[in-house]
């Protein structure tokens, strides 16, 4: 199911955007999962055109907020207000952009740490409290924030227990020669891409959410699970890290893996799928000790020597 739905969903995305199939296949997985997606990449590299038509193609709704140092959590989950009716003006709930299926949290790292904690509630419950009110979001719900690695002026670095909500981190870089000469060939209107509205819904929030169950039902046998849970573990004993993955990491590593098996249309995981979901799923969440940053040391050369220590099951 989740792999006619992918394809369905590659084939719309990519009338406006080349290259990013990977991109598109973790925010998928993280849609089926109920996760939420963290794209760290230069200005410039169609981050945020992703999201869009990710969602247009899903049929789900899209709101965008853009993090800004004066931006208060209010701004995000909604507040209450006097709304006038035709009985008078009342204390009522105003919603804020959470209130969506694909939420954009554009540039996360340029707002203070109250206003990025104020997402962590609807991330982890999937809901907001507002004056002791709690506020059901809609559902599926999808968080997809990005970062700029490049520039670190006035910029509020996520802590690591935000970072540790994120199902998976995708470093979304420069496309390929070949890549980029087709992004030419698009049709824009001036600047603007004209093949945003050429992007036909290929499913719908309901589909979404029955495919979160299919990916539920895919087969694990004892000894993946303990290769995941090795892998987890192996990661808080390296010299180079200060702060391996968390038990959360391990459950999200085990539902990604799942989903990478659904992606390619396998009832079971094999230790393959769990290779190809580790970068994505604990890059973000180790922490590495200084002398290993100085010495260029990156959390991707960690997991690589993670999976070559840790024993794969035959």
């Amino acid at each position: 199911m989740i792999h006619e739905l992918s394809q369905r969903l590659r084939t719309e995305v990519a009338k406006v955007v080349v290259g990013q199939s990977n991109v598109v296949d973790v925010m998928l997985a993280a849609a089926v999962v109920g996760g939420h997606v963290l794209l760290e990449g230069p200005p410039g590299v169609a981050k945020t055109l992703t999201a869009n038509a990710f969602a247009r193609a899903l049929g789900l709704s899209f709101r965008r907020v853009q993090f800004t140092p004066d931006m208060l959590p209010s701004d995000i989950t909604g507040t209450v207000t006097l709304i006038t009716k035709s009985t008078g003006n009342e204390l009522g709930f105003r919603q804020g952009p959470v209130f969506t299926n694909v939420l954009l949290a554009d540039e996360i790292n340029r707002t203070p740490p109250k206003t990025q904690s104020a997402l962590l509630e609807a991330m982890q419950e999937s809901q907001v409290t507002v004056d002791g009110t709690a506020h059901i979001l809609p559902q599926p719900f999808v968080v997809i924030a990005t970062q700029n690695p490049i520039e670190y002026e006035g910029t509020y670095p996520l802590p690591e227990a935000q970072l540790d909500r994120f199902f998976a981190k995708v470093d979304v870089g420069y496309p390929s020669a070949e890549d980029e000469t087709r992004l030419l060939l698009l049709t824009h209107t001036g600047l603007a891409p004209s093949t945003l509205n050429d992007v036909q819904v290929v499913t719908t929030p309901q589909e979404v959410l029955a495919a979160r169950s299919a990916v539920d039902a895919i087969t694990v046998q004892d000894s993946i699970v303990q290769y995941v849970a090795a892998i987890i573990r192996r990661t808080r004993e390296l010299p180079s890290v200060a702060l391996g993955a968390s038990p959360r990491a391990g459950v999200h590593l085990l539902s990604a893996s799942r989903a990478i098996a659904g992606l390619a249309g396998r009832g079971f995981v094999i230790p393959e799928d769990v290779q190809a979901a580790t970068p994505a799923v604990l890059r973000h969440r180790l922490l590495l000790r200084p002398e290993a940053e100085l010495e260029r040391y990156t959390a991707d050369d960690a997991l690589r020597a993670t999976l070559a220590a840790v024993t794969v099951p035959r």
